[in-house]
């Protein structure tokens, strides 16, 4: 696999407000202490990823920070497994003092989680 296998394109985001109105109509749920993460199925052939970490729950910038590049990561990594799904990844509070590790863990089981939901709701 080459470096841009492994990128962050734009392709790959949620970009527009109607982007992230289609998830949030009807979505798959899954949710642990630290996210919720929603995803509906796409046309598209690849998965595309949308962050909406709420100042509200997570109060300092460095911490929001952190989350999402640990969800981008986490995404990138495994972008080969989540096949056409868009996903909107929802901070809760208790991940604003977790660890990097158990973070990348909890994204792991929720990608898992929705390629089995969302394979099975298409």
């Amino acid at each position: 696999m080459s470096a841009q296998d492994f990128g962050f394109p734009d392709l790959y985001r949620l970009r527009t407000p109607a982007d992230y109105k289609n998830v949030f109509t009807d979505p798959v749920k899954s949710t642990d202490k630290f996210f919720t993460v929603l995803a509906i199925s796409s046309s598209l052939p690849h998965p595309r990823l949308g962050l909406a970490i709420a100042k509200k729950a997570i109060r300092k910038a460095v911490a929001r920070n952190r989350i999402k590049r640990a969800v981008r990561e986490s995404f990138r990594l495994q972008r080969q497994q989540i096949v056409n799904i868009d996903i909107v990844v929802l901070a809760r509070g208790d991940a604003a003092n977790a660890d990097a590790h158990i973070l990348r863990k909890s994204l792991e089981r929720h990608w898992l989680k929705l390629v089995d939901r969302c394979d099975s709701c298409s």
